[in-house]
């Protein structure tokens, strides 16, 4: 119950580049050690968990047809603070750089349809 309350602070936080064990540790009550204890429970560091998350709505956002925001503004409002880090990260995790996955989703995406004209 208590790693479900902690993932869901972490969700609820993403966006702020200061999420880190330590302030989750802080705002639960428990000691860094015992909240890597938890995570460690499902094969994952706390860090890899909070990368991982910001990253699935990263790519969420850079797949949607109508954002006009760049690559680093996704980027920075998810709470990564480099630019050329989350690229990294990003390839590394999807095997396609940012700007890629965008451009196949842009390309992928039906367009959206017009009234027939009569």
């Amino acid at each position: 119950m208590l790693l479900l309350r902690i993932r869901t602070y972490i969700d609820q936080h993403l966006s702020d580049r200061d999420l880190a064990p330590d302030t989750i540790a802080r705002a639960h009550h428990i000691s860094v050690r015992y909240l890597h204890k938890l995570f460690e429970l499902e094969n994952i560091t706390v860090s890899r968990w909070i990368q991982k998350r910001r990253l699935e709505h990263c790519r969420r956002d850079l797949a949607r047809r109508s954002a006009e925001l760049t690559i680093g503004a996704v980027a920075h409002r998810w709470g990564f603070t480099s630019p050329s880090h989350f690229s990294r990260v990003f390839r590394a995790t999807y095997g396609v750089s940012p700007a890629e996955w965008r451009n196949s989703m842009v390309l992928a995406a039906p367009l959206p349809r017009r009234p027939a004209s009569t």
